[in-house]
């Protein structure tokens, strides 16, 4: 063991891991309200239908597609915290806002889209930066656990939110609900806040060439962009199943809302414990181990639209949640590591980009492809593609031969940690 590795404190005693970890679950824990508030609050409103409530929900999630790339530019210009606590603040600002025309019953279809918009742009901002954040805080022999620790945080909370949240909006209301979630940005921000990251050196360049310089980071990497264009597929197929074929599933053939909620449920607890497992396991091969853990993604997807027994079904979407954060854990800390710092969040952010790219079309043709020709095939479709897609990306010899750093090369790297942490406080 090194001085730098003997210096640095586990992961549970380092304050500034625990005030990143607590910002997430909290700000988390405040969306999982949000999720449901919002829905409720402009379906209450005079007149408002599911029309509304999809043009509300598509202006939140359009900034987040657009300006991802900026996000990320932005990150590696300036300290991450600060972009982080700015991202929170316009967040709270933004949930402040919807809360407050809820609570006052003044609120036009236009000024609710505008504050979403406004909520999707901070998400867009913030993401990029959370990715750079943690190797500044975190040495690289810690990453895979300290990533393992923020998604059960994280998966956590949004058990717990989503539990609380209906119980939430039934009794305090749901402008109440969204002032709660303006209210967890606020104390993220304050968390965040406690880093203190170095400001970065200011960039000559323009953030066209930032974006152009993020670009080459990005498609250098054969195994990076190969699996970016897998998930691609795999989010777009999972979202038309989460969104419209499995609930469709579900009330044709399973007994309707309360059969999908302990479906998803399971998933839930799934994502709860891979989250767990992966901070625990070792492979050499984490790109190898990722991809292949995509594959029981595809079995949920099968069995619904097989008509299986609720049990088979529910146990596949825990496997498949279980999967998920396995994939997840890896996958992150292999960029974070492979990926030169400077360049981290604009990595990230094409890596968001590209994995959410198709997540809207795949919501916007699952309903006309359920009516032509049944949610059955449909669901049977999205697992071979899945598959499809999963076996693609098997393909690329960079993601079957990469191998995560042995003992000796983490410690060679524990220095770097060391310096990084000492220049990471003047702020």
């Amino acid at each position: 063991m090194t001085a730098a590795q003997a210096a640095a404190p586990p992961l549970l005693r380092d304050r500034r891991f625990l005030l990143l970890a607590a910002a997430r679950t909290i700000s988390v824990l405040g969306n999982a309200f949000a999720r449901v508030a919002l829905a409720f609050a402009v379906l209450a409103l005079p007149g408002a239908g599911p029309g509304q409530l999809s043009l509300v929900l598509a202006c939140q999630a359009l900034p987040m597609l657009l300006f991802i790339l900026v996000g990320g530019v932005i990150a590696d210009r300036m300290s991450r915290s600060r972009l982080m606590v700015l991202a929170d603040v316009v967040g709270a600002a933004a949930y402040a806002g919807l809360a407050a025309m809820i609570l006052t019953g003044y609120a036009p279809l236009w000024a609710l889209c505008a504050l979403a918009v406004l909520a999707g742009t901070a998400t867009a901002l913030f993401m990029p930066a959370l990715e750079g954040v943690v190797p500044l805080i975190v040495p690289e022999s810690a990453l895979q656990r300290a990533n393992g620790i923020l998604r059960i945080g994280t998966n956590s909370a949004t058990l717990l939110g989503l539990a609380l949240s209906g119980v939430t909006v039934a009794f305090v209301g749901a402008g109440w609900a969204l002032a709660l979630n303006a209210f967890s940005f606020v104390l993220s921000a304050v968390l965040v806040n406690g880093l203190r990251l170095a400001r970065r050196p200011r960039a000559a360049s323009s953030g066209w060439a930032d974006l152009r310089d993020g670009w080459h980071e990005f498609f250098s990497r054969q195994w990076l962009w190969v699996v970016v264009a897998q998930y691609t597929v795999v989010v777009a197929a999972v979202n038309a199943t989460v969104g419209v074929f499995g609930p469709l599933a579900a009330n044709d053939h399973l007994g309707g809302a309360r059969a999908w909620s302990l479906i998803v449920a399971a998933q839930a607890l799934g994502m709860l414990a891979g989250a767990g497992f992966a901070t625990r396991i070792r492979v050499r091969r984490p790109l190898l181990v990722a991809v292949l853990a995509t594959f029981p993604f595809a079995a949920p997807m099968i069995l619904l639209g097989v008509h299986a027994p609720i049990w088979s079904i529910a146990v596949a979407m825990f496997c498949s949640g279980f999967a998920n954060d396995i994939f997840g854990v890896l996958w992150i800390t292999t960029i974070q590591r492979e990926v030169p710092e400077e360049a981290l969040s604009r990595v990230s952010a094409y890596d968001l980009f590209g994995s959410l790219a198709f997540a809207p079309l795949g919501l916007l043709v699952a309903g006309p492809v359920a009516e032509r020709v049944g949610t059955g095939p449909a669901l049977v479709g999205c697992g071979a593609l899945v598959i499809l897609a999963t076996g693609a990306a098997l393909l690329s010899p960079q993601i079957r031969s990469l191998r995560a750093p042995g003992p000796a090369d983490t410690a060679d790297a524990a220095p770097g940690y060391a310096d990084k942490k000492d220049a990471a406080p003047a702020a």
